[in-house]
């Protein structure tokens, strides 16, 4: 594949496009709507609007590596709070997938440089659930559990953040944790009982009145 090829490949597109909807990018170039916040990995083999069978403008995505946000994270910070205060999406979507590079990496006994703060992330979700983790015997498996949670933990670190809590007063916004599974190309709902974990998180979180 060569660069000059994804610009033959852009012209094609652009041809589809306009063939099913002539006015497709006159529409699309007026406005951003969407209704989702999309969060999920830079794997180069999971997709955001077509594992969800979207299209342009339906979602607003944010990717890096293992799906993470971090509270510290002023990218991924700063991407919710567009998407929520501005944007107004009424869906926070985590997405993780099973054989991810960076839940892999994280669970190596390895100096890995620049990743090293980043990876420490994941191993502080191992920590929080050690004995779970521990307790599974095959790697495979244990580190499938270590993505699914790592998905919860970075819903929990949304569901701390202060426009989170207004707007689900304002608009019932709701933050979904979900994993796909690249080998059946099915999505898996971990079904994060957000009212249950804003309830108890408020406590000590709640910013707004």
């Amino acid at each position: 594949m060569t660069i000059q090829q994804l610009f033959t490949n852009n012209k094609e597109w652009v041809k589809k496009q306009l063939h099913s909807d002539p006015y497709f990018f006159e529409n699309l170039s007026k406005k951003q709507e969407p209704e989702f916040l999309y969060i999920g990995c830079s794997d180069s083999r999971v997709t955001a609007e077509e594992l969800m069978g979207l299209h342009p403008g339906d979602v607003f995505v944010h990717r890096n590596i293992a799906n993470l946000v971090p509270n510290t994270d002023l990218n991924s910070m700063s991407v919710i709070n567009y998407a929520v205060n501005h944007l107004k999406v009424k869906h926070i979507i985590v997405c993780g997938h099973y054989g991810c590079g960076g839940i892999a990496a994280a669970m190596k006994q390895s100096d890995l440089g620049l990743l090293n703060p980043w990876l420490r992330n994941i191993r502080d979700v191992y920590r929080l659930h050690f004995k779970e983790l521990e307790d599974i015997s095959d790697q495979e498996a244990r580190n499938r559990r270590l993505v699914e949670l790592n998905v919860q933990e970075q819903c929990i670190n949304i569901i701390k953040m202060a426009e989170i809590h207004k707007a689900n007063q304002e608009r019932q916004l709701i933050v979904y944790g979900w994993v796909f599974d690249i080998a059946t190309g099915k999505l898996i709902d971990l079904k994060i009982d957000f009212e249950s974990i804003l309830k108890k998180i408020t406590t000590v979180y709640k910013i707004t009145p």
